[in-house]
């Protein structure tokens, strides 16, 4: 079935338990994976479930699982594609593929690799996880598919230690030279990179003042605050004549203690099978 946002998606109390509901089953299926494969990504992908959630199960993407090249279809990229996990926990949930290749996630061969492959994955809009290429790909898309006449919006999703590249800025400044006001840019800004915080590391402070200087319409909210979340999206999708920035304020590894203490720290580290257990226990699995 084609899921279409035509209409604003509304947040009934029914739509917030069943999201809620959704982020924790998302989550269960992120540790799963994850301590399955040995390696990868837990915290960013915990930390960005309930704005997948959002998108994929509250109306804001239209899509068809059972026909993923639909020419009308929103699509949305993954410039941090090493948070596939959350990524493919989605498009497991919706249909694109069977759950059984969750099992498989980084195995030689898979087709869920450690990075999204648009050749192997249903879903996969576009190969990401050298920094800062995936935003200027969904960019290039939302060019194209306004120049063709096509109803469509691109969502790029980033993560705040890559927008320390170079390469994204390019895409932000080209965004607003060509008025791209089907195109969102949404940021991950947990303030952690796998070196440490990013103010640390390299500090990109003030962010909402640097993308607004460079032409964007710019909201900030918590990333896990479903409501807040539906208002950015449904301001984002009514901005005309710019393109939209959404600066999502979130907490890694969010739903599973060890790591939200611990931060940066699970970045790219998989829990043992003690902590699997701690974490599956925490969300209710």
């Amino acid at each position: 079935m084609t899921t279409a946002a035509m209409t604003k998606p509304t947040l009934s109390n029914d739509l917030h338990r069943s999201l809620a509901e959704t982020a924790r089953r998302l989550r269960v299926s992120v540790i799963k994976m994850l301590a399955r494969a040995g390696s990868g990504h837990p915290g960013g992908s915990l930390g960005m479930t309930d704005v997948f959630a959002a998108l994929y199960f509250g109306g804001f993407v239209r899509h068809d699982p059972k026909n993923p090249h639909w020419p009308d279809r929103d699509r949305v990229v993954l410039s941090n594609g090493h948070i596939c996990p959350i990524l493919y926990a989605v498009l497991a949930e919706r249909g694109y593929f069977p759950p059984q290749w969750l099992d498989d996630l980084r195995k030689i061969d898979s087709h869920l690799q450690g990075h999204p492959a648009m050749h192997k994955t249903p879903g996969v809009e576009l190969s990401t996880g050298s920094l800062g290429h995936g935003v200027c790909g969904a960019l290039g898309m939302a060019l194209a598919l306004r120049a063709d006449g096509k109803p469509c919006r691109v969502y790029a999703l980033l993560g705040d230690g890559e927008v320390q590249e170079g390469l994204p800025w390019e895409a932000f400044m080209a965004a607003a030279h060509y008025k791209a006001d089907n195109f969102t840019v949404i940021i991950d800004r947990n303030d952690a990179q796998i070196d440490g915080r990013t103010v640390d590391v390299m500090n990109i402070d003030p962010l909402d003042a640097k993308l607004a200087a460079f032409g964007f319409h710019v909201q900030t909210i918590n990333g896990h605050d479903f409501a807040q979340i539906f208002d950015a999206l449904n301001t984002a999708a009514g901005v005309r004549g710019r393109p939209a920035a959404i600066i999502a304020n979130t907490v890694m590894g969010k739903g599973v203690g060890f790591m939200e203490k611990d931060g940066y720290k699970w970045h790219g580290k998989t829990p043992n099978a003690e902590q699997t257990a701690i974490a599956l226990k925490d969300l209710g699995a």
